[in-house]
């Protein structure tokens, strides 16, 4: 948390504003120059006065806020005040129909956001705490991804949310027209100007929640008008602030400015003295620039054949791949552009399942054979030719897999600048949206060992029955996915090494999840099948307790490690306690017993103490006795060696949502 420094002048005028505005609880910011705030992570004032919550930085945060405490309710009163806010604001992005993660107005008990994501989470929550209701935030958000997690209606809403970001209601973008009462949708990362009024009244509790461009007049129909009760939200004092996150898309949020009151309406802005929003990217008035520019007489026929020239260049460009002489072997796998685009109906938002930390995943049906797709879309990869061969390569390799407990790769395509992978669609979700959403039914334990079973049977055929050895390096419940009848089958394979049998494995980056990572790797930096029966162990107890490998505390650092947690409980005798509540303790005791074991002896830190993959299935199918755990060892040595590992090397850890910060690739192949 920073306080952003200006001159004594500027704070005595900036006080004395705040007396003659009607002292405790008024204020308004038209421009943020000079500007009495608190700004924490990426938020700065630039010097034309817009207050910019974010730059292009990949998964940051960024907030501002008014830095004095408001009082929320009366003395001794149980009733929240009534008040109201307006800003105007702008989300500016470098691609023309993703941008993210969006921006949030809201009212919290503290300005330490310290603990909160980025990402889809806004800079307001983590995975831990959202929908707590010790939370005490209410906000409004305006956000432009669309998260199945927390059950959005699109990637370019409004949401009203109440102590997390699944919204209590939430509508497109937009406003109704008061002439005709029509609604006319707004694109939120278009990078135009727009202003927001949230206004509530704390006797009626009716929250209204209006949208419109800047400088219009304010519509007189919100876009919400919902019934909601802050009462017990906004306890006490609270805070103002505004606060946004960046995603994988190269975005830019900004406020241009900010009027706030309790018991009254909020001060009108002043839209002359508001700065400007920066213009990147903007083709339409580029156009509209041309356009007067062109002299008026140029002759119709030149018009004519400009157009038609400009029409067959824009077909082209729209249909254009990547294509080099070394890919002639790997013809029967190049799916073209053309088919996926029509697919995916022009890789519609509507179609959009999620967004992961490498790019975009689309729902698609193939024109042709009328297959249900899942369109991965990594927007950058490495394009140097040896490099680019060799994954292409792996990705051909990958796509000769057959496995009914692994999910098929059924091609590729590239464009400059991207790499698209197409999968199999798998209806029912990722397993981590059964463990972990509490919406959603509960797995029963037959399904759990099934999964299981199911994942267990293609590391199998991946470390010693396919041609090749196949090391996955990312095995976790998000990337286990379900089909139409729930078996569960392992996907994303965007980390895999593959290598002949009877070589060593080449060293390699150490890239994974945090908590599924064998601790070999630090050292040694050789993936081996050991290193996947490791995190193997990690999914095991993951999917028997219901709990994340690691869980971070939501107020401090502390963590919860799974596989430290069972094997304590194992030495006390009452490790089926450890078994998921929602189970209800409908499960075999003796069976959840020799399930719990198994992740223990996967998990052991020492390599050549682990089974493989074809003695877990022999334990699971009932073959050999199943080996006692190891009597003491510490599987937090594995976090600990991979926190304090030096090298040239960096790893990837990821705290999972359904994945990393974001929306995992594989979690989204099936759109839940």
């Amino acid at each position: 948390m920073r306080l952003k420094p200006v001159s004594v002048v500027s704070f005595l005028a900036s006080l004395l504003f705040q007396f003659l505005a009607g002292g405790d609880g008024h204020f308004i910011y038209n421009g943020f120059d000079g500007a009495w705030l608190e700004l924490d992570g990426m938020a700065v004032v630039e010097p034309d006065g817009k207050l910019a919550l974010t730059n292009v930085t990949s998964q940051l945060k960024g907030s501002a806020f008014h830095p004095t405490p408001l009082r929320f309710h009366e003395t001794n009163g149980t009733v929240a005040r009534s008040f109201s806010a307006a800003f105007v604001f702008a989300i500016v992005t470098d691609l023309v129909t993703v941008g993210g993660n969006g921006l949030a107005f809201f009212v919290g008990p503290t300005k330490n956001l310290s603990m909160a994501s980025p990402s889809q989470f806004l800079g307001l929550f983590n995975p831990q705490n959202n929908g707590n209701a010790s939370n005490h935030v209410f906000a409004v958000e305006l956000d432009t991804i669309l998260n199945p997690e927390f059950r959005d209606i699109n990637s370019n809403h409004v949401g009203v949310d109440v102590n997390g970001l699944a919204s209590v209601v939430a509508e497109p973008a937009g406003y109704y027209d008061d002439d005709t009462g029509d609604f006319r949708n707004l694109t939120l990362i278009s990078g135009d100007a727009m202003q927001v009024w949230v206004d509530y009244d704390g006797r009626s509790t009716v929250l209204n929640v209006t949208l419109a461009p800047v400088e219009a007049p304010r519509p007189k129909k919100p876009l919400i008008s919902v019934t909601v009760d802050l009462s017990p939200v906004l306890n006490g004092t609270a805070y103002v602030g505004l606060s946004s996150s960046t995603g994988p898309f190269r975005t830019r949020h900004y406020v241009l400015g900010w009027s706030f009151a309790l018991d009254g309406a909020a001060p009108p802005l002043d839209y002359s003295n508001l700065p400007k929003p920066p213009r990147i990217g903007d083709s339409k008035r580029r156009s509209k620039a041309r356009d007067v520019i062109l002299p008026v007489a140029t002759p119709i026929l030149a018009l004519a054949v400009v157009a038609g020239v400009s029409l067959l260049l824009w077909r082209r460009l729209r249909y254009a791949e990547l294509r080099e002489e070394w890919e002639v072997e790997f013809g029967p796998h190049r799916l073209a552009y053309k088919d996926l685009y029509i697919a995916t109906g022009g890789f519609d938002g509507k179609h959009l399942l999620g967004v992961g930390g490498f790019g975009r995943v689309y729902k698609g049906v193939l024109p042709a054979s009328k297959k249900e797709v899942a369109v991965k879309v990594v927007v950058s990869h490495d394009d140097a030719k040896l490099g680019m061969k060799q994954f292409v390569a792996e990705v051909v390799s990958l796509g000769r897999l057959r496995h009914r407990n692994i999910v098929q790769l059924l091609g590729y395509c590239r464009r400059k600048g991207e790499l698209l992978l197409v999968y199999d669609y798998m209806p029912n979700g990722s397993l981590d949206n059964w463990l972990y959403d509490r919406n959603a039914t509960p797995l029963g334990w037959a399904q759990r060992l099934s999964a299981i079973r199911g994942v267990a049977s293609g590391l199998l055929y991946l470390h010693d029955d396919w041609e090749k050895v196949v090391v996955h390096r990312d095995i976790k419940a998000s990337n286990v996915l379900l089909d139409g009848e729930m078996n569960a089958r392992l996907g994303d394979f965007g980390l895999a090494k593959l290598y002949d049998r009877g070589t060593d494995p080449q060293t390699t980056s150490v890239v994974g999840t945090m908590g599924y990572l064998a601790p070999e790797l630090a050292c040694t930096r050789r993936v081996t099948p050991a290193t996947d029966v490791f995190a193997f162990g990690a999914f095991v107890l993951e999917v028997a307790c219901g709990r994340r490998p690691i869980e971070h505390g939501a107020v401090d650092d502390n963590r919860l490690v799974l596989a430290d947690w069972v094997l304590e409980r194992w030495h006390n005798g009452d490790v089926t306690d450890t078994a998921d509540p929602r189970l209800s303790g409908a499960y075999d005791v003796e069976e959840a017993a020799a399930v719990l074991r198994l992740g223990l002896v996967c998990s052991h830190p020492a390599p050549a103490a682990r089974p493989s993959m074809r003695q877990v299935v022999q334990y699971l199918d009932g073959d050999v006795p199943m080996p006692e755990p190891a009597p003491t060892y510490r599987s937090f040595t594995a976090v600990a060696l991979m926190q304090n590992a030096k090298g040239n090397d960096s790893y990837v850890a990821s705290y999972p949502l359904s994945s990393a910060t974001s929306v995992g690739a594989s979690s989204v192949l099936s759109g839940r």
